[in-house]
């Protein structure tokens, strides 16, 4: 399947996944060839099958990503009314998740448009004791160049998606 032709229907599950999950998981792997995943709850996808993260309290990834800059990233919509619904149907109304794989870039100073959007994903909690700790002052993001994707299937329960 062609990540362009998809990529609408992609950032859709991305979206899902980060309302019921908020965070996403991202996989690399260290220099004995281990994989390693770590929890991330601010990528932003762009329109052109590229996006970023904001690149601030991970330890292992940066390491990893000197030797290897490949990822994968697993989205899973767990909304419980979502898997309620297939359950009790016994078919899925759209794949219940994906992994997204690409190639990651060097480290950067965010853009101010960067910073914006993530205010903009986070603002409803803006008061709180937790976005001043860890959420007020991100700077720094990393890009992503996707390549592929991998539908979550689900035996019989998708056999019905594309």
């Amino acid at each position: 399947m062609n990540i362009h032709e998809n990529w609408e229907i992609i950032k859709g599950i991305v979206q899902v996944s980060m309302k019921s999950s908020h965070h996403l998981s991202f996989a690399t792997v260290n220099e004995d060839g281990f994989p390693h995943i770590t929890p991330i709850g601010s990528l932003i996808l762009r329109d052109d099958c590229t996006g970023y993260y904001f690149e601030e309290y991970t330890k292992q990834m940066p390491i990893n990503l000197r030797n290897n800059q490949r990822i994968s990233i697993l989205a899973v919509n767990s909304g419980f009314w979502f898997w309620i619904k297939a359950i009790y149907s016994g078919k899925f109304s759209s794949h219940p998740g994906i992994r997204l794989h690409g190639k990651v870039g060097d480290r950067r100073p965010a853009t101010e448009g960067e910073i914006a959007a993530w205010q903009k994903r986070v603002k409803g909690v803006r008061r709180t004791k937790g976005y001043k700790l860890i959420w007020k002052n991100l700077k720094y993001v990393r890009d992503i160049q996707f390549d592929s994707f991998e539908p979550i299937t689900a035996g019989k329960m998708t056999k019905n998606l594309v």
